[in-house]
């Protein structure tokens, strides 16, 4: 008998039984960006849609700041059963390697944290305040080289994808800009908005509403091409060849995270991405493309994101001390 209910525990024990039990209490996502910026966006109509699947409460919390490092350290410190996840802009994983020194960092993305899968993609793109005196990018170049570090320009933090686009930007234009980092690219957008900052390259999709009203002038795209929607706004790589930024979001686990749980949440998220109710409302609504969903697919496109961010970082010799 007593072998019998060994037997028994430990299949209860197991990682298959776990996640078919998960999840059985409330699960925590913790957001890289502040409030109302797209990653959070995209992870609150996630969270809800998991939360009415799973029948169990699922919090976002914002944690920006210091780049991914706060948001990305609270999770690590978190127990590593898949009620603790991480929901970020996918340079989280893919150019920060690169960017810094491993002694920089508080943590080794690869080593501590493993993809779980993505919401989607969206090409960058260049935002200016009316009042800026610049109506395209070759002004906005010729502005930053006759008066150089005045043009200001907005981040998310040190090493977001909002910095590595301004960055890019500087190097390959050869020009000096003045980085101002905000925990967010919301409240970057805000001060954008009042005239605080000159230029924000962010993904658009929380500032068309602002654009339409004229309260912004996009000045070009960051994608390689044009995008559909918007075939009259030209690309950056129009005035600076090879300049191309665009940003992905999705959600990690720390490492050591039940591989069926990982694989559990994969499929939830997935089918959710895939409703077209889900997609015409937060993907087509807001210029988002989707990203490869199968956890191996959505691994191979972050290893093929970050040989890309990789070879453009090191190139333009980019380094964050």
């Amino acid at each position: 008998m007593l072998s019998r209910l060994f037997l028994v525990a430990c299949l209860l024990a197991s990682p298959a039984a776990l996640a078919q039990t998960y999840p059985a209490r409330t699960v925590t996502i913790v957001v890289t960006s502040a409030a109302g910026a797209l990653t959070d966006v995209l992870t609150r109509a996630v969270a809800q849609r998991l939360s009415e699947a799973w029948k169990q409460p699922v919090i976002v919390e914002n944690r920006g700041g210091a780049g991914y490092a706060i948001a990305a350290q609270s999770v690590l410190r978190a127990e590593h059963d898949g009620y603790t996840l991480l929901a970020s802009e996918t340079g989280f994983y893919t150019t920060q390697p690169y960017l810094y020194a491993k002694d920089k960092l508080a943590y080794d993305v690869e080593k501590d944290f493993v993809p779980v899968v993505g919401y989607g993609t969206i090409p960058q793109a260049l935002l200016v305040n009316p009042s800026f005196p610049v109506n395209s990018v070759s002004e906005l170049i010729a502005l930053a080289k006759a008066k150089p570090g005045t043009v200001t320009y907005g981040t998310a933090g040190v090493g977001t994808a909002l910095h590595i686009a301004g960055l890019e930007l500087e190097n390959l234009a050869g020009i000096q800009m003045t980085g101002v980092h905000y925990r967010g690219a919301a409240p970057a957008l805000t001060d954008l908005l009042a005239g605080h900052i000159n230029v924000v390259i962010m993904g658009p999709s929380v500032a068309l509403s602002s654009v339409a009203a004229g309260k912004l002038k996009m000045l070009a795209f960051c994608s390689d091409k044009r995008v559909a929607q918007f075939p009259d706004v030209p690309t950056v790589a129009e005035t600076v060849p090879g300049y191309e930024a665009s940003v992905s979001f999705g959600l990690f686990a720390a490492t050591g995270t039940p591989a069926d749980i990982v694989r559990k949440v994969n499929a939830d998220v997935q089918a959710i991405v895939a409703e077209p109710e889900f997609r015409k409302k937060f993907l087509e609504r807001f210029a988002v493309e989707p990203v490869p969903g199968p956890l191996d697919a959505f691994n191979d496109y972050l290893r093929k994101e970050s040989a890309m961010w990789g070879d453009v970082i090191k190139k333009a010799n980019v380094k964050i001390e």
